[in-house]
């Protein structure tokens, strides 16, 4: 049944990436990073590690949009 599916496929699928597997979420950022992790998928915590980055990146915003705000 995947045959079947693969061949009505009008875009072909990539080979999934290599990654190391790592036993923890910490262990994952000590060894590849925030980056390595959350965007170039070195490890199986890269949605984890998006969903931190997202955070982050909400967090810095809405403090610019706060200092705005008081000035």
């Amino acid at each position: 049944m995947a045959e079947e599916t693969r061949s009505a496929e009008r875009i072909p699928r990539r080979p999934a990436p290599e990654f190391t597997e790592v036993k923890s979420f910490g262990e994952a950022l000590k060894t590849h990073g925030l980056i390595g992790t959350a965007v170039d998928d070195k490890n199986q915590y890269g949605p984890v590690g998006m969903m931190v980055l997202l955070f982050i990146v909400a967090a810095i915003t809405s403090l610019g949009l706060l200092l705005i705000r008081s000035s």
